[in-house]
């Protein structure tokens, strides 16, 4: 009886202690029970000498464990980078400040500047959308095209319909980025990374991004371009 008591209390520690991992831990804390737990048994059988019976739960078990912790040991590792506070990205221009949620895929963002200084785009109505990005066009082409990315992440092709041309017939499109060379800092933004970050770490932090971010994947030329950017400026 007290032993039954005891697993109940450590089950329940061990739930509370679960559910208030952030989301992107979970799995690495769930290995994490897994292994104590295992331990613990494997301590109990021994001292009660019923280890027999591990091994007999083992065998039936390997099949089903030979499917499970591939996948479990791979979410752990692509996880293993050194990201910043809630798992963001953040790619910024001379007009904009976008973050990436790694987890949802959604972007966020605030304007710097302009006549919409310090609002949300979360805030802005259709029409004043339109009017940020012929201010983006004609004043920095990279919050164009980082506006433009927002655009179609948020709502597809279909903003795209009341998008008219400039008087010199001109849009953004699909240029390369104008601006000056990453500095540190912006790339491991840009990849969600903290300083010091090593080599394996910066590789697998931007293959976790082209995943999400690839333009055959439907993601953006210009993002695909600033994560490489990045990684370039990173391993160099």
């Amino acid at each position: 009886m007290p032993l039954t008591l005891l697993v109940i209390v450590l089950s329940v520690v061990a739930w509370f202690w679960l559910s208030n991992q952030p989301a992107s831990q979970r799995k690495p804390a769930i290995i994490k029970l897994v292994l104590m737990a295992g331990t613990g048994l494997l301590v109990l059988m021994a001292v009660t000498g019923r280890l027999h019976f591990l091994f007999a739960l083992l065998a039936f078990l390997f099949p089903l464990l030979r499917r499970l912790l591939p996948s479990l040991l791979l979410g752990r590792a692509a996880g293993g980078a050194k990201a910043t506070p809630g798992n963001q990205s953040h790619v910024s221009s001379e007009i904009l400040a976008m973050s990436l949620d790694h987890d949802s895929g959604t972007m966020s963002g605030k304007i710097l500047k302009g006549p919409m200084t310090d609002r949300d785009l979360a805030d802005l109505s259709e029409s004043e959308f339109i009017e940020l990005l012929r201010y983006c066009r004609k004043q920095d082409e990279d919050s164009a095209r980082l506006l433009e990315t927002y655009l179609d992440r948020r709502f597809g092709d279909s903003w795209r319909v009341d998008d008219q041309p400039d008087t010199d017939g001109e849009h953004s499109g699909d240029r390369s980025h104008s601006g000056g060379p990453l500095t540190e800092n912006e790339a491991l933004d840009i990849l969600g990374l903290q300083s010091g970050a090593s080599r394996e770490e910066i590789i697998q932090a931007h293959r976790r991004m082209m995943q999400k971010m690839h333009p055959d994947r439907g993601g953006s030329n210009y993002l695909a371009a600033r994560i490489n950017e990045a990684k370039a400026r990173l391993l160099r």
